[in-house]
């Protein structure tokens, strides 16, 4: 760290995950065997005692609260340093993850002060980010419960160990906001009949691939259709625009030109090709492995194997009974089936767009930023995130104007009725917030000497372009 000769020198440090563990009361309740409670810990070269007394300090804090909410324990601990989340997904498993507070470093001397800000993290942000490490680790694992009856502790150690060891890189805390807390879908804007021609190519596929128990279909990274509950759908959703196609990205970018196979019938090209399972189905050899996915694990509990395939910018999912093995001669069948047609389709959907696009008119860089979340189907959508990296989802706006919309979410969920605030924010911005029924929206208006009045204005003009069909009671 280089020290700043002036005392005017300012550093952010940003937040950053301090520790991460998870652990089982009953596991130890003897004097002496308070190791056996823990069932994952990060970072894990810090020496056991210290694991034992942070788990047991937990366990107190846990307990200790429930003697004033007995339904609803503790949820998240302030301190100076950092913030501690618990969550319990399951009875008797508990989560929890220390965060560090953001920091101010200034120097005084040459000497650097440290100044912790403590009012920076936002609750429901960080503990949505703690609920999404469990949904995560369920969708490719199962519940904890499953791990114990299928192997007891040591398959639960080991299966946590091996999903989280990777997981918990791809945490960037400093970038968290408003998103996390919904976890929504972004749905790809449709017109009819292209609608209709994707039902039919799922329906057709579904039929000629009879295993497939489930579909979904993408475009541009957004959903357009899909055949699981919303639950298990938010969090695939969430697995694949973040972590696998982002993943593909860059293979795809270098060879746009070239089609991976062009002979065939008729001379169409044929541009599908696998993102889960085998490299390359002329290779004898090639293995048809996919991921295993769980479902619907709150009553019937399937799982599945998960099979992606892409085509330009279109995307299907087929989930098929992780009871059959997929075999290569099926894996090369859904190639030739799906390829053409998905490749045909993809093309389709991208004109259709374009047209659209051009009867909308040229879009100039609006007044406005808004987020939009419906609670109902998830929807999402935001003009304040550009395109999320692999790693990092980046706002367009200042971080304090992410926490009041933060702060304002916090308000909404207070209460059940509709409500409107309006926020005049240090920088020239307002902030407006609205809930109607399961709907929210939040504007950042840059006007500088705008009023109540006119703000309000510029909202309902905005409501009325952008959400005419479906929002707000005035």
């Amino acid at each position: 760290m280089a020290a700043a000769g002036g005392a005017g020198q300012e550093k952010q440090l940003a937040p950053t995950l301090l520790s991460f563990f998870i652990y089982n009361p009953k596991l130890g309740p003897k004097e002496g065997e308070e190791e056996k409670k823990i069932l994952f810990y990060h970072p894990n070269e810090v020496e056991k005692n210290e694991k034992i007394r942070n788990v047991g300090l937990c366990e107190a804090i846990v307990q200790f609260t429930r003697t004033f909410s007995p339904t609803k324990p503790a949820k998240s601990l302030h301190t100076q340093k950092n913030r501690q989340f618990f969550h319990e997904p399951e009875e008797n498993f508990w989560m929890v993850m220390v965060v560090r507070n953001p920091i101010i470093e200034k120097h005084k001397d040459g000497k650097p002060v440290y100044e912790y800000q403590e009012e920076e993290l936002l609750d429901k942000v960080y503990s949505s980010v703690l609920q999404q490490c469990y949904s995560m680790y369920k969708l490719f694992n199962g519940t904890f419960l499953k791990a114990m009856e299928d192997g007891g502790v040591k398959v639960l150690k080991e299966r946590l160990e091996k999903f989280f060891h990777r997981y918990l890189q791809t945490l960037h805390l400093q970038s968290c906001d408003l998103l996390d807390v919904f976890c929504g879908i972004s749905f790809f804007p449709l017109d009819k009949m292209t609608y209709l021609k994707i039902q039919s190519f799922i329906n057709r596929m579904e039929e000629s691939l009879n295993i497939v128990k489930y579909t979904a279909f993408l475009y541009n990274d957004q959903l357009i259709w899909s055949g699981l509950e919303q639950d298990d759908m938010r969090i695939l959703y969430k697995y694949l625009t973040t972590s696998l196609f982002p993943r593909h990205m860059e293979p795809e970018l270098a060879g746009r030109d070239s089609p991976v196979r062009a002979e065939m019938p008729g001379n169409l090209q044929h541009y599908g090709r696998f993102l889960t399972g085998p490299l390359n189905l002329n290779d004898p050899e090639a293995k048809c492995r996919f991921p295993k996915i769980f479902v619907n694990t709150e009553d019937t509990y399937e799982e599945l194997h998960l099979i992606v395939y892409k085509a330009m910018s279109a995307a299907v999912c087929f989930m098929i009974d992780a009871s059959i093995p997929p075999t290569l001669e099926f894996c090369r069948k859904l190639d030739s089936i799906v390829g053409p047609q998905l490749t045909v389709l993809a093309s389709d959907i991208c004109e259709q767009y374009n047209i659209n696009k051009r009867i909308s008119g040229a879009e100039k860089e609006p007044q406005f930023k808004f987020i939009y979340f419906n609670h109902m189907n998830l929807a999402e959508k935001s003009t304040i995130h550009m395109r999320k990296t692999p790693s990092v989802s980046l706002a367009s706006v200042h971080p304090d104007l992410m926490k009041i919309l933060g702060d304002i979410n916090s308000d909404f969920s207070r209460v059940d009725e509709d409500e409107e605030i309006i926020v005049k924010a240090m920088s020239d911005y307002w902030v407006v917030g609205k809930k109607s029924d399961q709907r929210e929206l939040y504007v950042i208006l840059n006007q500088k000497n705008a009023n109540l009045i006119e703000v309000n204005e510029e909202v309902k003009k905005l409501c009325a372009t952008q959400f005419n069909n479906i929002f707000f009671l005035d």
